[in-house]
């Protein structure tokens, strides 16, 4: 990974908000080979939870491993695929996490707000930093397709292609009742303290909740019949239960080992940003016409968290201002965890779509 100064005392993060902050660093991690024209850059858009560690080995694999490689989707023998943390993550780059330089401690819940528009101005300044002018592409899934859909709306003319997949240009009540319903497992959590708890000991017990919750909505009703059925196994449950269901117990796993990976905080931020970011209407074209963008629109079956309407919805913005879009809805079980499960077919539509963008 590298970390790249973008803002300082003297060249501040001016956010949406209107506030002035700084420092601001960024991590990113760089895969295949920059070509001398620096036009064969493709941006990679993380999840929420994710980092920039989108590609690596079998030993250290990335969140999108299977599309990241020679010959993959994202051909590293062809594309140079830059993906970096978010401003407000909890992996490098400047978060609630991180120490206040005037302070000396964590941000924690002093950390300013920020918006899913402020995390792509960061990302802007690391392309500058790179002096790379315009990307191939920007690609990410779930709040990774706000990001990249966040582009489009605000710098048409830095990129070529967008490839949004499983998700929205808005939040719907029923998402924001689920982010909430999360945020207030860890604020209700005594070592939330407002935010300001100690980084060895953070909400664990309503992180891991929320969590939970989280992933419930990330799975289907068919993927979890499929996987737990009503199947039990003995496990120390608490409650004196001696017995409890596979879901419960898979549930209680995934929520234990998010909070070593994760900041609470980071979690409170992040979601609110997804829940405030909202490029309906005429927004998306905000900052002038998408015409000579291309995009490829990919939603899946069974998500129920990003329906394939919120996509289609994209889709049918796109085509009334005449842009060039492609959409497909992927037949998955798999629920909103598609994008990062379901490579096969994303690798065939990535794959021709951006060869289809090189040649335009």
């Amino acid at each position: 990974m590298t970390t790249v100064l973008i803002a300082d005392e003297s060249v501040p993060l001016v956010l949406e908000s209107g506030q002035s902050f700084y420092p601001v660093e960024v991590v990113y991690e760089a895969y295949g080979h920059l070509n001398e024209a620096k036009s064969n850059v493709i941006l990679l858009e993380h999840a929420f939870s994710g980092d920039a560690h989108a590609a690596g080995d079998e030993i250290d694999p990335g969140w999108w491993q299977e599309l990241i490689g020679p010959g993959k989707a994202f051909d590293t023998d062809i594309y140079y695929v830059l993906c970096s943390n978010v401003l407000g993550g909890c992996k490098g780059t400047t978060g609630p996490s991180s120490l206040n330089p005037r302070t000396k401690l964590p941000y924690g819940a002093s950390f300013p707000i920020i918006t899913i528009s402020d995390m792509v101005e960061v990302q802007r300044r690391l392309l500058d930093h790179l002096k790379i002018k315009v990307l191939l592409a920007v690609a990410g899934g779930s709040m990774g397709g706000m990001l990249a859909l966040q582009w489009a709306a605000k710098y048409p003319h830095r990129l070529r292609a967008v490839i949004p997949i499983a998700t929205t240009l808005k939040h719907s009540p029923q998402q924001i009742a689920f982010n909430e319903v999360a945020r207030q497992a860890i604020t209700s959590d005594l070592s939330w303290k407002d935010g300001q708890y100690e980084q060895d000991k953070q909400p664990e017990r309503g992180l891991a909740l929320a969590r939970m919750i989280g992933h419930i909505t990330y799975m289907s009703e068919a993927s979890m019949e499929a996987k737990f059925a009503r199947k039990k196994k003995t496990i120390p449950l608490g409650f004196g239960q001696k017995f409890a269901f596979e879901v419960e117990s898979y549930l209680l796993y995934r929520g234990e080992s998010f909070v070593k990976r994760f900041d609470a905080n980071s979690y409170l931020y992040l979601t609110r940003a997804m829940d405030e970011f909202n490029l309906a209407g005429d927004c998306l074209f905000a900052n002038g016409p998408l015409s000579d963008v291309h995009f490829l629109v990919i939603s899946f079956k069974s998500d129920w968290l990003y329906p394939s309407a919120q996509s289609q919805e994209i889709v049918r913005r796109l085509v009334s201002q005449n842009v060039d879009v492609t959409y497909c809805e992927i037949s998955s079980t798999y629920g909103h965890d598609a994008f990062l499960i379901e490579t096969k077919e994303q690798i065939h539509l990535i794959k021709h779509f951006l060869e289809k963008v090189a040649r335009a």
